[in-house]
């Protein structure tokens, strides 16, 4: 569904992103591990041709590096941002309106009951201003209003940055969800456990390259990640 080869990205005088190679087949959750600064968000904004690269980007078998953001929204790959980003001044229902910009007609509507089936607190809130939610809220908040794209292939990135354990555990849960219901996952985390525990297959990023691949579960008892990632 998503190949990609050669990836490398520069800023200034920086190399951040050194050659990366990665495969998402349809159906599968794929976890992108490492520490700060090692590419991953680098990585999610170059697919989505938010920053420029060299390399090539295939989505669903096609080239997309002069595809626009928007277009390739439309053609089912969306991005949940690090740090929510959600309009802070609009409503919870405004909020996930936005994020059905480039689709009309009843099914919005259907995806918006979706959405709230799988967030009750987001229903709960829905004309409540999204700067007045928690971070746990705002998270399920991005989740919901890149649903509202009818995603076919989903990108997260750290969605579980900065929440409580208990939080972080619902919204694994929810990933699951998605995943069950259709959608393909690519997954950013620094929560190693939890993304490798999820993850059909999964990469290791160090420095802007891709050191270690393979199973998640296989990930999950590899020595050097137990060591520095799982603090074992």
């Amino acid at each position: 569904m998503l190949t990609v080869k050669d990836l490398n990205v520069h800023y200034g005088g920086i190399h951040a992103l050194k050659g990366i190679d990665l495969n998402v087949e349809q159906g599968q959750i794929v976890s992108l591990i490492g520490a700060n600064g090692a590419g991953k968000s680098t990585s999610l904004n170059a697919i989505m041709n938010l920053i420029k690269y060299t390399g090539s980007v295939s989505y669903k078998g096609k080239d997309v590096k002069s595809t626009k953001t928007m277009d390739l929204v439309k053609a089912g790959l969306t991005l949940a941002p690090e740090g929510r980003r959600i309009f802070p001044n609009l409503t919870v229902i405004e909020n996930l309106t936005l994020g059905a910009y480039a689709r009309k007609g009843p099914e919005v509507a259907k995806d918006m009951d979706w959405v709230f089936e799988l967030f009750p607190r987001m229903e709960e809130r829905r004309t409540q201003k999204g700067g007045t939610l928690s971070g746990g809220e705002q998270q399920m908040l991005a989740i919901g209003r890149a649903l509202m794209s009818r995603p076919e292939l989903m990108m997260l990135d750290e969605p579980s940055l900065g929440l409580a354990p208990l939080v972080v555990k619902d919204i694994f849960k929810i990933i699951r969800t998605i995943h069950d219901s259709g959608v393909t996952v690519l997954l950013i985390e620094q929560n190693a456990k939890a993304a490798l525990e999820v993850a059909d297959h999964a990469y290791v990023l160090e420095v802007g390259k891709v050191v270690l691949e393979g199973p998640g579960g296989d990930l999950l008892k590899d020595p050097r990640v137990q060591s520095a990632y799982l603090g074992e």
